[in-house]
């Protein structure tokens, strides 16, 4: 396979590792936001976080809580992002999953998620959306 992060969880490719368990891989960004910017990933290959199972899931975030909180107590963080490109028109450039940990100070420019795309879309349809979308977990 020639993904980019799984030769960096084989040690193939250099990285700044920040932690690793069984389950993850976490380095910092080498194009960082913001200083202690994390990748983390699992070491098993997925493209895409809709093509993980619910336990593959589960153990990367339960990872990325823990970097999360290591993070904004060793760098004494205001807040951070947490965040994944699902897909390539989401921007997504690796093919492999990977959360994104970007902290956050005061003065950085302050945007929220929100910022990503402002299509500013019709609130109108927001109750029969809503329904369209719970009934798919039926």
């Amino acid at each position: 396979m020639d993904c980019l992060f799984c030769k960096i969880v084989a040690g193939e490719i250099p990285s700044h590792k920040v932690y690793e368990d069984e389950f993850v891989y976490a380095f910092l960004d080498i194009f960082p936001c913001s200083e202690g910017h994390t990748i983390v990933l699992p070491k098993k290959h997925f493209d895409r976080f809709t093509d993980m199972e619910g336990k593959d899931a589960s153990a990367l975030f339960t990872s990325v809580n823990k970097i999360s909180k290591v993070l904004e107590n060793t760098l004494k963080l205001e807040g951070m992002n947490v965040g994944i490109n699902n897909g390539e028109i989401a921007g997504q450039t690796v093919p492999h999953v990977h959360v994104h940990i970007i902290p956050r100070r005061a003065g950085d420019g302050e945007g929220n998620m929100h910022t990503i795309v402002e299509l500013n879309p019709s609130t109108d349809n927001l109750p029969e959306l809503a329904k369209t979308i719970s009934k798919s977990f039926d």
